[in-house]
């Protein structure tokens, strides 16, 4: 179901409160946190020591401590994360305890390389691919309506420098030597953290060291939007010509990232001077004190908060359907929705009355990549070798209309039960070339009761990767249910995994499913392909979302933090969200009806000079 995946993609917060809600009568979405993980919030005053104590009493391990009272603890093989979360909750030495929540970006990719930057400056230009096979265009009112844009041309009148104020870009992390972006980079060579003297333009998270490169490029694309270089006869623009892009990587090749490694990036970000952050990320797994806190700690060191509003098509403020961190409501926090080129809401956009607050250009947007894409889908119509210790295993077929083509176990799926004590495996040679970076990609219809298993590996050295011979597991298990439950087609979610071994190398794709002594609908796997990405210095590349609207917007806030040095996050909040023109399509589905304008929130916040403009 389709909370189902926004939950996929995502995690929850709320106030600065720990408002929780019971773990022990409330499942959380699968996907949605860590498994073997909680992080634990220690209360003012509790030790080190004392801390390492409490969880050793609990059985188990202290895995990270940030100093602030908040552990990454490591739970036993088999043990609760639901279970352990109450557990600790119940030490009186815990202040709170949560998931360590995964988060997702926001983006929806399209096709790369396209000149019209419609959001600059919308003249009713159509928008055209010029790299065909990875993608559509973003067809919807387009060509759109003359004029609706950022009206941004004026304000480079008065200001295109915004290098004063330090950004930071919370993603995938950036291509920092991609030649529209190199010269606008956060130049950390004098900032030591975590042992490393940094020299590569931020940190990452993902693999603990400073080297923030974009494996994925999401992030870069973010960065060119708010601080492409301007005016040099190569690539596009940003908002800001020049700028002070921090890379902050938090997301993993997939493009998921965890609570602790959000909010480390936070704390890095705050701690190195940055007074713009851009979250292009979210999702719904979950109630997240601790990342709540970290909006908080910004909110207390007077730095903006720009984040997506996701793209789900869903009223975020309805019962079950909050996107985090966009339902957050600390008063530094701006949520973006995205618009079209006729300044319509798009399809894809979340919305919401009371937590969403401006809209911005979202759709054929053209920005820098991290480098170059190839695609490699399978219809599972030949070169798979296929075993079953049992009925029919694994069986190739169709499902919707227009027909996908689908792996399905049992051949009956969806409407028969797969066969008792088997093992059903499936596995195809791959090869993958050359690249810096592979991922699998699949969405997932899955029924399998606890004594069974669906699992994904593979294998370098050929032939089944679930032989003796240790495979690098993907994903095992992924699903499993205690009642049999009859799938629908709108039971799925998707599943990513870095399968980076492979390249250059042929690489075997092997899947599996376990059978006990209970029946269960059985597993369908469609949508099949793998994304390699070759890294390169000269890519560009247009995709839609609110990941690509929020950057518009923190590009505003850096050029509004620029322009006026001496105003407070207020003041730039209150100038983009109350200094826009209003938008039919908005009205209703956000807190103020408007989309953003740049010319208008440099006069919101500069007029009258030396005064504060506040809206009541």
């Amino acid at each position: 179901m389709r909370k189902m995946l926004r939950s996929i993609v995502g995690v929850i917060l709320a106030g600065g409160s720990a408002v929780f809600f019971s773990l022990a009568h409330a499942a959380l979405p699968r996907g949605s946190y860590v498994p073997g993980e909680v992080l634990v919030k220690f209360k003012a005053g509790v030790t080190s020591q004392m801390r390492t104590e409490s969880v050793a009493a609990m059985d188990n391990a202290l895995r990270a401590d940030l100093g602030n009272g908040l552990a990454r603890v490591r739970l036993m093989p088999g043990q609760s994360v639901s279970q352990w979360v109450s557990a600790y909750r119940n030490d009186p030495n815990v202040e709170y305890a949560q998931p360590n929540f995964i988060y997702r970006t926001t983006a929806v990719p399209n096709d790369p390389q396209f000149a019209n930057l419609w959001a600059f400056n919308n003249s009713g230009q159509t928008v055209n691919s010029v790299i065909q096979g990875e993608g559509s265009i973003y067809s919807k009112d387009n060509p759109g309506i003359s004029g609706d844009d950022m009206d941004i041309e004026p304000a480079w009148n008065h200001i295109t420098d915004c290098s004063s104020v330090v950004v930071a870009v919370i993603d995938s992390g950036i291509n920092y030597n991609q030649q529209d972006l190199a010269a606008n980079m956060w130049n950390g060579s004098g900032v030591t953290y975590n042992g490393s003297t940094l020299v590569n333009h931020g940190y990452n998270f993902v693999d603990g060291n400073n080297n923030p490169m974009d494996l994925v490029g999401h992030g870069t694309h973010v960065a060119g939007i708010i601080g492409a270089v301007g005016n040099n006869g190569t690539g596009t623009t940003g908002v800001c010509w020049k700028a002070n892009i921090m890379a902050v990587r938090v997301m993993d090749a997939t493009g998921s990232g965890t609570t602790f490694n959000i909010i480390q990036g936070i704390d890095f970000a705050i701690a190195n001077g940055a007074k713009v952050i851009n979250m292009s990320l979210g999702g719904g797994g979950g109630f997240d004190q601790a990342f709540s806190d970290a909006i908080t700690s910004a909110q207390n060191s007077d730095v903006v908060v720009v984040v997506a509003a996701g793209n789900s098509s869903l009223d975020n403020d309805a019962s079950g359907n909050a996107v985090y961190p966009c339902d957050f409501t600390q008063p530094n926090l701006i949520c973006v929705a995205a618009l079209d080129q006729s300044f319509a809401l798009a399809d894809f956009s979340d919305w919401g009355p009371t937590s969403v607050d401006v809209g911005a250009p979202g759709t054929n947007i053209l920005s820098t990549y991290a480098g170059s894409n190839t695609t490699i889908a399978d219809s599972f119509s030949s070169g798979w070798t296929k075993t079953a210790t049992s009925g029919t295993g694994w069986t190739a077929g169709s499902i919707g209309n227009p027909a996908t083509s689908v792996l399905i176990d049992p051949s009956s799926w969806p409407s028969g039960t797969y066969a008792l004590h088997t093992d059903d495996r499936a596995y195809k040679a791959f090869n993958i070339g050359a690249g810096n970076v592979a991922v699998l990609n699949a969405s997932l219809y899955a029924n399998v009761t606890s004594d069974g298993t669906f699992s994904l590996a593979d294998s370098i050295s050929g032939g089944d990767p679930f032989a003796p011979a240790s495979p690098a597991y993907l994903l095992q298990p992924t699903y499993t249910d205690s009642t049999p439950t009859a799938p629908s087609a709108s039971s799925y979610y998707p599943v990513s995994a870095d399968i980076s071994n492979c390249i250059n190398v042929t690489c075997t794709i092997g899947i599996r499913l376990t059978t006990g002594s209970t029946a269960d609908y059985g597993v369908a796997l469609y949508g099949f392909n793998i994304q390699v990405l070759a890294l390169n210095n000269t890519s560009y590349n247009t995709l839609n979302g609110t990941s690509m609207a929020t950057p518009e917007v923190t590009g505003l806030a850096a050029m509004l933090r620029a322009f006026n040095p001496k105003d407070n996050y207020t003041d730039i909040v209150n100038a983009i969200k109350y200094g826009g023109r209003a938008a039919a399509s908005l009205a209703g589905k956000t807190t103020t009806g408007n989309a953003i304008d740049v010319m208008k929130s440099l006069a919101f916040i500069n007029a009258p000079t030396g005064l504060t403009a506040t809206v009541h």
